[in-house]
């Protein structure tokens, strides 16, 4: 889940703001960076449940420097705090509410807290510099300090609840989600890719005698696949129940293993010379059902073995009946 600069609707420069509307902004900055965190701990809850409560301690942190802007702003201004909030200042990363990233990974998630802190501890330093008020000013500087010690402050957090046995659970969860959101579906496509375009590619193959026709068939069939793979796998379930991610993301990826797992043998055939295309496609072959018994023996625990076998054969069968067709 990406950041990404977005500036639309009517905004203000940074340097046409005025010392209470600095302390409004601030205020309104800390509220939100204390809610994200405490979305990022609700959508880490069920799966990283010592890394969310690292956030809801961040969160906890925000809302204490809330209070302290608040109470200075009530000091100088009075009680009506205007609504300035991050979008109307020219500037700031516009971003992707945490309720629409219902995948994002905890890597990603953290990543994105540490840009905020950043972005914020940036805010502070340049707001610092702008007013003249020494309350105001000193301020702003211990928030500056705070926010820059807020990176030490997660990696304190995180060895505090996601040490030890708590690691090692978030991080075999953390496996668990990769292999359900990205590997599954890459072997699927792969296998499919693979596996069922033999037979078209050798049928016409050893019918025509021709590379650039083989290729051709070959080439439809791989991208054939990988259209149809892809859609038989986005449509097979939304990701909420079964922890598998987001449906695009799936067919796209087996999308993609599927169109390379056919173009892999379907490239040799380039080659003018009909002996030494097909022999390489067949080398090629051989190397493609090698890399899927290593994966399912690497991910889905199957002995590499027993994989390797179910493979070769289902594969040699396929080839084979290529031939026949392709001879008939």
């Amino acid at each position: 889940m990406s950041l990404f600069p977005l500036s639309f609707g009517p905004t203000k420069r940074f340097t046409e703001l005025s010392e209470r509307e600095i302390l409004a902004l601030a205020i309104s900055l800390e509220e939100d960076d204390a809610r994200i965190y405490r979305d990022f701990a609700e959508a880490l809850r069920e799966t990283f449940p010592h890394s969310a409560k690292v956030f809801e301690e961040m969160a906890a942190e925000e809302d204490n420097h809330r209070r302290w802007l608040m109470e200075l702003y009530r000091r100088k201004f009075g009680d009506h705090i205007p609504m300035i909030r991050r979008e109307h200042v020219r500037g700031f990363i516009r971003r992707r509410p945490v309720w629409l990233m219902k995948h994002a990974d905890l890597k990603t998630i953290r990543h994105m807290a540490e840009s905020l802190e950043e972005e914020t501890r940036n805010f502070y330093l340049k707001a610092a510099e702008r007013v003249t008020d020494l309350d105001i000013r000193d301020l702003l500087y211990r928030l500056a300090e705070t926010e820059s010690e807020h990176a030490s402050l997660a990696r304190r957090l995180r060895e505090r609840y996601a040490s030890g046995e708590a690691a090692a659970e978030e991080e075999e969860a953390a496996h668990q989600r990769f292999v359900l959101q990205y590997v599954q579906p890459g072997l699927l496509g792969l296998m499919d890719g693979s596996v069922s375009t033999l037979a078209p590619l050798f049928a016409a193959a050893f019918a025509t005698g021709d590379t650039w026709e083989t290729f051709i068939v070959g080439s439809a069939a791989s991208v054939g696949a990988g259209i149809s793979m892809g859609f038989a796998e986005a449509l097979s379930d939304d990701g909420a129940l079964t922890g598998r991610g987001q449906p695009w993301i799936r067919g796209v990826v087996t999308g993609v293993m599927t169109t390379i797992g056919g173009l892999g043998h379907t490239l040799p055939y380039l080659i003018p010379d009909f002996f030494w295309a097909t022999f390489l496609a067949v080398v090629v072959v051989l190397v493609e059902l090698w890399a899927i018994a290593w994966i399912r023996a690497r991910y889905m625990d199957t002995p590499f073995l027993q994989a390797v076998y179910q493979v070769v054969v289902g594969g040699f069968l396929v080839f084979l009946t290529g031939i026949i067709i392709g001879h008939a």
